[in-house]
């Protein structure tokens, strides 16, 4: 069964930072890229960072320089490490992870204000 658990999220000043991880079973990490996306209320989902299985980047112009995406295969768990923190990073924070099917956590929210 393929389960993907998002972590550390929380209440944050501007200017302020988190670390995400997203630990996953049920499938071989090593072998599917990963995503963080993130939902703000009243907005549809949108893309943040994605991580091949190369270690390749990519990033929304929206987060690029503020956020960085990892991963630690020994673990089987990605990160979202979120830097400068703006209130309209304000959202609900998932993790995908794709192989034949987009595979989703829950969710952590992630709130940004002073």
């Amino acid at each position: 069964q393929v389960q993907l658990v998002e972590a550390g999220g929380g209440l944050v000043q501007p200017g302020g930072s988190l670390r995400l991880p997203c630990a996953a079973s049920g499938f071989t990490f090593s072998r599917v890229p990963m995503s963080w996306y993130r939902q703000a209320p009243g907005k549809e989902r949108e893309f943040a960072a994605l991580i091949l299985t190369t270690g390749s980047t990519v990033y929304a112009d929206s987060v690029k320089g503020r956020f960085t995406i990892s991963r630690d295969n020994a673990k089987n768990t990605v990160y979202l490490q979120m830097n400068n923190l703006k209130v309209e990073d304000t959202a609900v924070y998932y993790c995908k992870g794709t192989f034949a099917n987009d595979y989703w956590g829950q969710g952590t929210q992630v709130t940004v204000s002073s």
